[in-house]
Parts: structure tokens; sequence; C-alpha cells
């Protein structure tokens, strides 16, 4: 018993305490805004959500105590995991109500009815799979190859374009953006991006003519205009802006707002959560969002500065990624500065697939920040 309790405290003084009291109170101040939508809702999102949570925060602990670069060692068996997850939810998926695309098929149906989104897991196996190929290229002195570039581009390309395929390209946004973050983390020369991003200018032209479907082109066309179809595509930002708007400085109170009870919002439970805490605790409650994940990012970044190997800080760069381009895209949605494009508030939305996979992403995080005393420190090539 004593070993036990001298293991534990050993754990606890290694760990990373901001981290697990920042992400304690994401947790809590999330449950209670979704709590709030229960009342407008018979789903019971606050119940599932907390189940997510829970075994969400098991399989962070887990992760905590598999070294990381343990796990990097079978990056190709979660490599085809993840390829398997994702061709099998493209020609076998569903689709559920309120997903972003009109026809999108990128959940699976579990046994007992529970859907899954398996994006979010790959989103996780990515981290661990790209990292693992940025580190072995920089360890070989490869990674100013223009064919190695190429290949690491080729790597991020198949899970954007497979989930694109499913009609998820929310999730392939997060997908790119994860992959540029963690390229410039390794050094990958300017360049390369430069050259990446007149290859998008080229192919915007083409991918709205042939690529986007009609309700996509009319997101981008009403974003900042939502009004122009105020019972269509823009409703659900005309009716977040209300929201937000109405809880001005301290809110109308947490289980207090109207339009909350009423579910004026649609899909408020999640992508629109951000309007659930401005109409009840106003614009304290929204900054109060932004505080929590700003600690969290930056903590993130001060892990990744502290990994002791490459690896583990491309990894930190992946979840850096995923949690600010999502924040972002969410927050640009909620405020119509963005189309409406299905990115859900990283650890605030309703969501179990979300919440789980991005509890096992911080075990990551965790995971690197419990080995940064062994070895030689990384040092960034910014």
């Amino acid at each position: 018993m004593s070993k036990a309790l001298k293991s534990l405290s050993d754990y606890y003084r290694r760990s990373d305490k901001v981290l697990w009291i920042v992400s304690f109170l994401i947790s809590a101040y999330a449950l209670l805004l979704i709590a709030s939508v229960d009342r407008a809702s018979s789903d019971n999102f606050f119940i599932k959500q907390l189940a997510a949570i829970l075994i969400g925060y098991t399989g962070c602990l887990f992760i905590t105590f598999i070294d990381y670069r343990a796990i990097s060692k079978y990056w190709y068996l979660i490599a085809g995991f993840c390829l398997f997850l994702i061709l099998y939810t493209l020609f076998f998926g569903s689709t559920v109500q309120g997903s972003a695309g009109v026809n999108a098929k990128a959940w699976i149906i579990l046994p007992g009815g529970t859907s899954f989104q398996p994006s979010e897991l790959v989103k996780i196996g990515f981290m661990i799979t790209f990292a693992k190929h940025l580190s072995a290229l920089n360890s070989r002195g490869l990674l100013t190859s223009p064919l190695h570039v190429c290949l690491l581009g080729v790597h991020a390309l198949i899970p954007v374009a497979l989930v694109h395929f499913q009609g998820d390209d929310g999730a392939a946004v997060i997908f790119f953006c994860m992959f540029l973050a963690m390229s410039f983390a390794a050094g990958i020369q300017l360049r390369y991006f430069i050259g990446l991003i007149g290859a998008i200018l080229i192919a915007a032209p083409i991918a709205w003519q042939f690529v986007l479907e009609d309700y996509q082109k009319n997101r981008i066309i009403n974003m900042m205009n939502p009004e122009a179809d105020p019972l269509g595509s823009g409703l659900q930002q005309i009716q977040g802006k209300i929201s937000i708007g109405s809880g001005r400085l301290w809110g109308r109170g947490l289980f207090q707002g109207p339009r909350v009870a009423k579910g004026s919002v649609p899909i408020q439970e999640s992508d629109f959560i951000f309007s659930v805490a401005g109409e009840e605790l106003g614009f304290v409650g929204c900054t109060l969002i932004l505080l929590l994940l700003f600690i969290l990012l930056v903590r993130t970044l001060y892990i990744a500065h502290k990994s002791c190997d490459d690896a583990g800080c491309y990894m930190c760069f992946g979840f850096f990624a995923m949690i600010a381009s999502q924040s972002i895209f969410n927050l640009g949605m909620c405020l119509s500065l963005l189309p409406v494009m299905g990115v859900t508030l990283p650890f605030f939305s309703a969501g179990g697939s979300s919440a789980m996979c991005l509890y096992f992403g911080l075990g990551l995080v965790f995971n690197v920040y419990l080995h940064k005393d062994e070895g030689d420190k990384v040092h960034l090539r910014l």
C-alpha cells in the first residue's frame, strides 16, 4: 500500500499541475453549459458528455503511463488502424442529424446505437505518425529534401482527402492546420510554405467550380451577410449572434437564458455552445472560455519547448494546432467571420467522440512533460 501511495505521489510531483488544473476547470465549465442546454432537449447531453469526459480522462491517464517514445515505435500499426477507420467510415459510415455536410458520412454506429466519429481519433493518430515521420527525417538531415517534403505532404493529404470524401470538410481543414504547424515546428524551409500557398490560390477557383457543393458555396457567400438567407444557411449565425449579444456584460444568469431554454440556436449544444455562454454568462463568460483555452495552448507550447526530443515537441505542436484551429474556426462561425463548417469548440462542445479523443491527445502532452528530463533538450528551428 505504501509503495502504491509513493508511486502516486511521485506521479503527482512529476506531472504538470497547471495543465491538470486548467483541464479540470474547462471540463467543469463545459458541463455547466451543456447542463443548461439540456433544458431545451430530451437527449441528455449532460450525461453523455460526462460519460465521454470520464472515459477520456481514463484514457488520458492510461496514455501517460506508457512512454510516448514507445508508442511512436508502433507508428505503422497506428497508421494502418487510422487508415482502416477512415476507409470503413467512407464506405459504411452514417450521417447523423446536425452534421456539417448535407450528406456527410462521417460516423459509424456502434452496438447499442451509439455513434462515433472516427476522424476525431484519427487526429490523435496523426499527431503520433506525423511527428514520427518528421523526427525520422530530421535525424537523417532530410527535411530540406524536396522529395521527402513532398512525401510529408502526401502523408497529410491522405486524411485530408479521405475525410473530404466523407463530406466532413471541417475535419479536413483541421488536419491541414495540424500539418502546417507540425511542419513549421520541424523547421521546413519557408519556400515550401510559399509554394503551398501559391498552389492553394491557383486551385481555389477550380475547387469552387468542381469540388464544393452548393450548400458550401452558399455558406461562404452568406458568411458576412447571413441575413441574405435568414431561414436557411444564415439561420444559425443570425440566432447565435442574437444570443451572444443578449447576454451583454454579465449575462442573464446560468440556467436562466430564455433563448437557450427554447433552443433558439440550432445545434447550440455543439457547434454553437459559445452562444450559450454569451447569453447566460455574458462577455465575462465568453472571455473566461478564451482565457482557459489560451492558458491550455500556452502551456502546450511550454511543454513542447521542454520536450526531450523532436517527436515529443512535434506531437505537442500537433495538439496545439488542433485546439487553436478548432477554436478559431468555431468562434469565427459563431461571430459570422467564417462560414459554418461543423467545427466544434474543443472541450466545450457536446460530442462524445470529440471529447474522448481530445483527452487522449491531452494524455500525449502530459506524457511528453513527464519525460522532459530524459535525453537531450530539443531546440526549435523557428
